[in-house]
């Protein structure tokens, strides 16, 4: 599917000149919450992006929609159907929503979460596994999976969540459900910024255009090394790194920019 004319049926979506793409979940009236359909349709779209349908996406915002980001497993949709279920449906569902975030790992373009109201359950996991987030004021940010009785290790939330806040931060967030607010988000560097919530979508594409307009195979080794590195010692960071980086100085944007700097001039990338 070409991602300039793709149109999800769960989701909304567009993508601009510019290469970003801006997704948001399509049920304000209700915050947002997350469908067995949407959970199926944003997997195959991240998975999408990885492929050759992606050349044309170079940065992802995904956004808030009416005030929030997302309240979650629907409640009717989700939550209700589950308890009819026997284990091997169960596992179905749960692997099926860590597939969602592992596809926004392995996409290979920079993804950026902008965060207003609620956001909380699966929501909180979607915007934990974006690269940057942005968040307003009145964010409130809960991984909630214990307040309905289930563990805090959801979608991968306990080797995740450490990792941006650090292990005693995530483990109080983690057993207790208790909301998050945008101060202690920001404070403990979960929210890279808050903004203003009427700029807060304009400022979020705003930096996935700088960072389209970068070089953006760069952008995809830099996010692989980010995600890999985690299971590596130092010494083989180190060597994968050396490895990475004469990768990139093989490319024309490695090339553009030494010319660029020699006319005293702004390299224009191309992203090969």
């Amino acid at each position: 599917m070409s991602m300039r004319t793709f149109k999800p049926k769960h989701f909304n979506w567009r993508l601009d000149d510019g290469g970003v793409a801006v997704v948001s979940l399509a049920r304000p009236e209700r915050k947002n919450p997350l469908t067995f359909d949407s959970y199926a349709e944003l997997r195959d779209t991240f998975r999408a992006l990885a492929g050759p349908d992606g050349g044309d996406v170079k940065a992802v915002v995904f956004a808030s929609n009416g005030g929030n980001f997302c309240s979650g497993g629907d409640v009717h949709d989700i939550i209700g159907p589950l308890l009819d279920k026997d284990m091997k449906g169960l596992l179905a569902f749960t692997r099926m929503t860590g597939d969602l975030v592992k596809a926004m790992k392995s996409a290979p373009q920079p993804v950026i979460a902008a965060i207003d109201g609620i956001c909380v359950g699966a929501g909180a996991m979607v915007a934990l596994y974006a690269d940057i987030r942005f968040g307003t004021a009145d964010a409130k940010t809960a991984f909630l999976f214990t307040r309905v009785g289930l563990a805090g290790c959801d979608m991968g939330a306990c080797a995740m969540l450490p990792r941006v806040i650090g292990q005693g931060r995530a483990a109080e967030l983690l057993f207790t459900g208790r909301t998050m607010s945008a101060e202690e988000g920001e404070r403990w560097g979960f929210f890279n910024k808050l903004v203003a919530a009427d700029a807060l979508e304009k400022d979020a594409i705003a930096f996935a255009r700088r960072l389209a307009e970068g070089p953006t195979f760069a952008h995809m080794m830099t996010k692989t090394m980010l995600n890999q590195e985690w299971s590596m010692t130092l010494d083989q960071a180190i060597e994968a790194e050396a490895q990475a980086q004469a990768i990139c100085m093989q490319t024309r944007d490695f090339r553009r920019a030494y010319d660029a700097f020699v006319a005293k001039g702004k390299p224009a990338f191309a992203g090969d």
